[in-house]
């Protein structure tokens, strides 16, 4: 046993350290948070998947455990677009997707914001060139808030939505 404990003093820490958080390249435009204001700080999301690999929904879903607790930031995932304020969309937009991501967006009501979630929604990142993709969210709906990162970490989501609930 001791020759074990000598082994790892001797080896020190052998992991990689994990990389620095990647912060939004930008802060929420001043139209952005109008439109966020009308919602008086809470905000009901519908996450949409147009074709990603799940690591953008994976991140989605670690807002709602305990470490996050999305909800006490009056943040709520709606189960249906007719009931969401705000579209979250992962992943390039694929041909399959194109018009199911055009039907929710007319569902959900105005005034409404989308978020392009992860490097595959703002400019189709890893999927780039696939004969199965149609382009980025922005070439099919407007997006008003672009959430950088291949995954974004779940602390980075959590920010750019508590930078839309604040007021202006």
């Amino acid at each position: 046993m001791f020759r074990i404990l000598k082994k790892s003093l001797k080896t020190g820490v052998v992991t990689g350290r994990h990389p620095p958080a990647i912060q939004p390249s930008e802060p929420p435009a001043p139209e952005v948070r109008k439109k966020a204001s009308a919602f008086n700080r809470s905000l009901a999301i519908r996450e949409v998947d147009t074709g990603s690999c799940n690591a953008c929904e994976m991140e989605m879903n670690a807002l709602t455990n305990p470490v996050y607790d999305v909800e006490r930031f009056g943040i709520h995932i709606a189960a249906s677009p007719r009931h969401a304020d705000a579209l979250v969309v992962t992943g390039p937009v694929t041909v399959n997707m194109e018009r199911a991501l055009k039907d929710v967006y007319k569902q959900t009501p105005d005034p409404k914001l989308v978020i392009a979630l992860g490097d595959c929604a703002i400019n189709c990142g890893a999927f780039k060139g696939s004969y199965a993709v149609t382009g980025p969210v922005d070439r099919h709906i407007p997006v008003d808030v672009r959430i950088p990162g291949c995954p974004p970490r779940p602390a980075d989501i959590l920010k750019a939505l508590t930078d839309i609930q604040e007021r202006p």
